[in-house]
Order: structure tokens, then C-alpha cells, then sequence
């Protein structure tokens, strides 16, 4: 299947964090896509996982994207799948779709990282962020050059959706407007 089916779909959250947030460049609109995305996931049952890199010194995930219930991978690796825990919350057949900063550093080893560990994964090019713009970019870039698809947060909802028939598209639609 070419399009991220939401039965077997789960959002990685990458390390959008208090400390760091100030330095992003676009920073505002990643988190406003991040939310949207954390959004559509609850309409369409998808699982959220957040990571946090080194926490005491980077703070904890931005209150705008606080999800109960949601699992919380804390880590010092750049890479997420290096931490013991993190591929026992990602099933070998899920579609995982990413979001996070920064796109260059912690979001690009996990993704390559997932790609290695034979994940299929979506990278959330809108619901990302950078200090610099020319990092984010050539990041994007080379993680599409490994196996990851690029995606927009608009493309993953409506994926999501899959039809206008959808039991909760007008709250969907509420969030894509």
C-alpha cells in the first residue's frame, strides 16, 4: 500500500522541547503542525509516541503538545532506536509518521535509524524544525534518499481519513481549515 494506513500507523513526536523551541527557525508553525497531526491521530486511533532528548538540560516536550497517555521515550542517544526501549514501542509493521526538531540531528538518525530496523516511515516535512533552514533541508533531503517518504501534515490527514465518509470528517476537516 502506497498511502499511510491508519490501522497500522503510529506519530513519532521527535524532541520538540521547551529549551530548544526558541531556537527554531519556523518553530511556531512545526508545533502548530505537530498539534494538528497529534489531533487527527486521536480522531483516527492513531498511537503517539513522544521522544525527549536529554530532558534536563533541554526541558520537557512544549505544553502545546501535551497528550496523556501517550508514551514518553526518554533518551540521550541522537538516535531513538538505540535506546532500548524504543523499538519495543514500534511494532515491525507500522507506518510511522514523524514529526520533530531537529530535523538535522535527533529526527534524521531516528529515521534512518527505523529505516535500518526495516520501518516504514513518513517524514513530516511541514511538522519539522531546524535552527537553520539549509539544515532541515539537506536533512530532508537525504532521508528521502534513504527510504523515507515525504510528506506534508495535510497529506498525512487526509491518508488518515481515507474517504469524506469518515465518521469524524467534519472534526478533521475542522482541523485541516
Amino acid at each position: 500500500m502506497l498511502t499511510i494506513d491508519p490501522r497500522i500507523s503510529l506519530l513519532l513526536i521527535v524532541d520538540f522541547q521547551s529549551r530548544l523551541m526558541p531556537a527554531i527557525h519556523e518553530g511556531a508553525a512545526a508545533v502548530r503542525n505537530a498539534r494538528r497531526l497529534l489531533d487527527m491521530a486521536e480522531l483516527t486511533n492513531v498511537p503517539a509516541v513522544f521522544t525527549e532528548q536529554n530532558a534536563k538540560g533541554l526541558g520537557a516536550t512544549v505544553t502545546e503538545l501535551a497528550v496523556s497517555g501517550a508514551r514518553l521515550i526518554h533518551k540521550m542517544t541522537f538516535d531513538a532506536v538505540r535506546e532500548p526501549e524504543f523499538l519495543k514501542a514500534v511494532a515491525p509493521d507500522r507506518h510511522v509518521v514523524v514529526a520533530g526538531c531537529e530535523a538535522h540531528v535527533c529526527v534524521q538518525q531516528t529515521v534512518l535509524g527505523l529505516i535500518d530496523a526495516r520501518r516504514k516511515v513518513y517524514v513530516v516535512r511541514d511538522a519539522l524544525g531546524s535552527r537553520y533552514p539549509e539544515d532541515k533541508e539537506t536533512a530532508i533531503r537525504r532521508m528521502e534518499r534513504h527510504g523515507a517518504e515525504i510528506v506534508t501534515t495535510e497529506m498525512v490527514m487526509f491518508e488518515w481519513l481515507e474517504t469524506a465518509e469518515h465518521p469524524r470528517f467534519r472534526e478533521a476537516i475542522a482541523l485541516i481549515k
